[in-house]
């Protein structure tokens, strides 16, 4: 253990410069060719196929895998991003644990489920180290369409209506694309820049322009868009986070797990970035999980996850707990926040014992205390300032199942509608439909 490990307080530098290599290398290995074929035999090729069923995108999951099976991975990659353009990064970060894989016949008699992401990341990453992008664009339609938002769901609107024949131009608030891929997922699950290669790699369909540092309500707005254009997507995502609402959340070195992952996946030296020798995450999703884990990996000597409610309600899968534990992140259940102690400068957090029954959640009496030089919140975001004239539903954009909102024209998908389940794949899916319907109102004689 480094001395800087041991430095109190929050640091930068606490491990030897090759450790942060070896901590943030690929998650997952990719397949070789001979091991993509025999685990691609593994599949029974079912005609019913649950896998299927699973998957919000509805890929054809036996077919591409018989493919690979039959030595033509291009043709397997194919078939995946006709259903999911983002299939190499939803290969590397969806939770097949809990979709597809989970209902594996495989899984079901035997625990070992055909692995179906590793066969889909090799199959998509032989056809994108390819050229020319493997879709064309139909003839010029003369519609255009904005997107708001250059996430997942945005990204597969614009794609999917440029393939369409549609013009569209996507603003996004961020200096960068990608949304969650680029900003929110673990730097260990996507290495080497692969968010932004994959966008490149998607707009080279053509047909597409980007307009980032616009933010909705700031640079440009909903009724100028909607002047400006024949329809317009919001797929802006969720742009508050919410607050921890313990006394003391206001001092130093507390702050939102999303805003330290996005500096983590920003920064250009990993050693830079300041982490404190004892680290408490609140939270139980798969935001407090990869904010636990990278905080391990950069050198805190702990990392604890709290988690209000029982371990079976963690939102983040066991795999990923599991993950979280088999790196030395403690995962402390049935515990909520009560007060942030620390002299301008966080240094203790006070949680209280909870019981959750059928009237809800209750605070225990009884306390402990944690001893914490940075606090990560990962207890949920929530929508931004949200224009005039659109429906909410249980304070998201309210949507119907193609999409459509409240107001004429406007179509909405992923975090920032309802329905959107923090995945990166269910707001490809919704994006992806969304975009087929924009087509047919614009076509519509």
């Amino acid at each position: 253990m480094s001395t800087s490990q041991l430095t109190p307080g929050v640091v930068p530098g606490r491990l030897p410069a090759e450790a942060y290599c070896r901590n943030f290398a690929d998650l997952e290995a990719p397949l070789g060719p001979h091991e993509a074929r025999v685990a691609a035999d593994r599949c029974y090729f079912c005609h019913d196929a649950p896998c299927v069923t699973a998957c919000p995108t509805a890929i054809d999951i036996p077919l591409f895998i018989r493919q690979i099976a039959t030595g033509t991975p291009e043709a397997a990659a194919r078939t995946i991003f006709s259903q999911n353009i983002l299939g190499g990064m939803c290969a590397r970060v969806c939770p097949t644990e809990q979709l597809c894989e989970q209902v594996c016949v495989r899984e079901v008699a035997e625990g070992k489920p055909v692995e179906i992401a590793r066969l889909q990341r090799h199959a998509t990453d032989i056809l994108m180290a390819k050229a020319p992008h493997p879709f064309s664009r139909a003839p010029a339609t003369g519609k255009r369409v904005a997107v708001v938002g250059a996430g997942p769901a945005g990204l597969a609107a614009a794609h999917r209506l440029a393939m369409l024949g549609h013009e569209v131009t996507i603003f996004d608030a961020r200096p960068k694309p990608g949304g969650l891929n680029e900003y929110g997922i673990a730097s260990y699950k996507a290495p080497g820049d692969f968010a932004q290669q994959e966008v490149d790699w998607l707009l080279s369909i053509g047909g597409i322009t980007l307009d980032c540092g616009k933010a909705l309500g700031r640079e440009v707005t909903l009724d100028g868009l909607r002047a400006s254009h024949d329809a317009v997507f919001l797929g802006m995502g969720l742009a508050g986070v919410n607050a921890l609402r313990a006394e003391g959340e206001d001092l130093q070195h507390v702050r939102p797990a999303v805003d330290f992952i996005a500096a983590l996946r920003q920064a250009e030296d990993l050693a830079s970035l300041p982490v404190g020798r004892d680290v408490v995450v609140v939270g139980g999703g798969m935001t407090a999980i990869d904010a636990a884990v990278q905080a391990k990996l950069l050198g805190a000597e702990t990392a604890t996850i709290v988690y209000r409610r029982g371990q079976e309600k963690m939102s983040a899968s066991r795999h990923e707990q599991d993950h979280a534990t088999s790196h030395g992140v403690r995962i402390i259940c049935n515990a909520a926040p009560v007060k942030v102690h620390g002299n301008g400068t966080v240094r203790e957090v006070e949680f209280a014992y909870t019981a959750d029954g059928p009237g809800g959640l209750t605070l225990l009496p009884e306390t402990f205390r944690l001893k914490a030089d940075q606090l990560f919140t990962a207890i949920g975001q929530r929508l931004g300032d949200v224009p005039e004239g659109l429906a909410l539903a249980e304070g998201k954009i309210a949507i119907d199942a193609s999409g459509r909102t409240s107001l004429a024209g406007v179509w909405a998908g992923g975090d920032c509608a309802t329905g959107g389940e923090d995945l990166t794949v269910t707001a490809v899916a919704q994006g992806r439909d969304a975009a087929i319907d924009i087509h047919a109102a614009l076509m519509r004689p």
